[in-house]
């Protein structure tokens, strides 16, 4: 069995989406200055690195983060390798060979090497446009993890998180598939349980089959 960690490490350094608040890490105590024990204080906004939205995120009055259901983000998984594409559309998902009643689908495409070469944040990365979250939808997808900060192109955010999300469809962004090859796997995504949240950080790994 081996494990394999898809999340994005949480720093002061990691990229944020732009107007969110940054990552800030700070000792609070310090046993080097007299205290009995290191102690941190973390502040960031729910949308950093490897995290989980809620339908609450772009539909208002709807479920917060803690309402997802376990057993969504928990189970098997089929990770696809698009290293070519540009926007993951209905086209790319139509030649992209999704095995049949697949359920929970990552997409590594060239946005896993970014993390490890890009501090600043990126807008031209690969997502998932209108017309590919109908798709998925209508294939019955119920989870759908990208390997960036949105599952939807830059400045055009609402169409397909809304797509998505009104169908139950669990949206994971954020992921680190640089060192993950297509198949299938176990996925294990744990979001923080943040009451009325629209969204939170998550630790997600992948166990090969």
């Amino acid at each position: 069995m081996r494990i394999y960690d898809i999340s994005v490490g949480i720093s002061p350094q990691l990229p944020v989406w732009p107007g969110d608040p940054p990552v800030e890490l700070e000792r609070v105590q310090a046993i080097a200055l007299g205290a009995n024990a290191n102690v941190s204080r973390l502040g960031c906004g729910v949308h950093i690195g490897t995290h989980v939205d809620a339908p609450l995120h772009f539909i208002d009055g709807a479920a917060g983060v803690e309402t997802l259901p376990l057993k969504l983000l928990t189970g098997r998984a089929y990770v696809v390798y698009l290293p070519a594409a540009k926007v993951i559309d209905e086209a790319t998902l139509e030649k992209a060979g999704l095995p049949p009643r697949t359920r929970r689908v990552l997409f590594r495409t060239r946005n896993s090497e970014i993390w490890a070469r890009e501090k600043a944040f990126q807008k031209d990365f690969v997502a998932v446009d209108a017309s590919g979250a109908r798709w998925l939808v209508k294939k019955g997808v119920q989870l759908v993890g990208v390997d960036y900060l949105s599952v939807a192109p830059y400045g055009q955010s609402k169409e397909t998180h809304r797509t998505l999300l009104e169908a139950g469809v669990v949206v994971i962004e954020g992921l680190d598939l640089s060192h993950v090859t297509q198949g299938r796997y176990s996925l294990y995504c744990l979001p923080l349980k943040l009451v009325g949240s629209d969204g939170a950080p998550a630790r997600a790994i992948l166990v090969g089959v």
